[in-house]
């Protein structure tokens, strides 16, 4: 889980978090698994095989899901020059692979990267983001984004999240097919009503832990950046910037991409609009403020 390869400073903070939240995630997984073969013992072969093939497709597919799904569209040097200049630049800072480069056509100022690994990697910038900052302040951005890829915590995410969506649909399946409706006997009914509450309970731990990974992950990925680029100033322009210009987005086309949150730079909504800050995907602007200001203090001293 640490960085394969690349420059970007390494964060034995975000390899632990990563490593405590699979584990966490994976016993979890293993009790919820086993808590449903015991209670549905004759569709056990079902089980297995709608859990392996979920997983199987949120691994090797979620990337570009989510990528489609946010309106990426990969571009050629020759159709966006200036930002596959500035993605080469950070790759050669940052001696790892080049990824797909995508353009999404939203005035939502944002960028976001997807991949499982380096090589299978895609970085996308928004229409309106390109149209707001300075060419020092994409770089920033980008190499925020690139940061998330070289420490692979985009293909941890992606596999943490996994139990979440088989919990939230089996929890589906069950208040709405009915596990057990129909059933004579108190055992089916005791069955139709503990497996959606047992999957409520798995789903929302699951989303605990991704959200507390999550929010660690863009302090690291902030950190990386900056130090790789050297300017944690034009990375802290970067996320005043475009925090402020959010407030000027009309809040449907705001709505349409909160969704997205966890693989954005900035949230389409900040934290302190949350219900709570424990249920967001980024930590508060200042507190990334504020690390970055740290952060080019020790440059400054060195």
């Amino acid at each position: 889980m640490a960085t394969d390869r690349t420059r970007f400073a390494p964060d034995r903070g975000l390899t632990t978090r990563m490593t405590v939240t699979m584990f966490m995630i994976g016993l979890l997984y293993v009790v919820f698994v086993g808590g449903l073969l015991a209670l549905l013992r004759g569709a056990w072969p079902l089980i297995l095989l709608i859990a392996g093939g979920l997983f199987i497709a949120q691994f090797w597919f979620s990337d570009r899901i989510a990528a489609f799904s946010m309106g990426a569209r990969e571009v050629t040097p020759e159709e966006a020059p200036e930002l596959h200049g500035v993605v080469d630049r950070i790759c050669a800072l940052a001696d790892m692979p080049k990824p797909k480069v995508a353009i999404a056509d939203s005035d939502v100022p944002n960028a976001f990267a997807t991949g499982r690994s380096q090589k299978a990697a895609v970085v996308c910038a928004t229409t309106g983001l390109l149209r707001r900052l300075e060419p020092d302040e994409l770089e920033g951005v980008l190499a925020h984004e690139l940061s998330h890829v070289a420490h692979k915590d985009v293909a941890v995410m992606t596999i943490a999240s996994f139990l979440g969506v088989l919990a939230g649909l089996i929890t589906r399946i069950g208040l709405w097919g009915g596990f057990g409706r129909g059933g004579r006997d108190q055992n089916a009914q005791l069955v139709a009503i503990l497996i959606p509450l047992v999957s409520a309970v798995v789903y929302a731990i699951s989303f605990l832990l991704t959200r507390m990974l999550s929010r660690y992950r863009e302090l690291s990925a902030d950190r990386s950046a900056a130090l790789l680029t050297g300017r944690p100033s034009s990375l802290a322009s970067a996320l005043t910037k475009v925090t402020g210009q959010m407030a000027k987005i009309p809040t449907r086309d705001l709505r349409k991409a909160e969704p997205f949150n966890a693989f954005y730079f900035a949230p389409a909504f900040s934290s302190g609009e949350s219900l709570s800050k424990l249920l967001s995907t980024h930590p508060t602007l200042e507190q990334r403020l504020e690390q970055l200001g740290r952060i080019s203090v020790e440059l400054g001293r060195r």
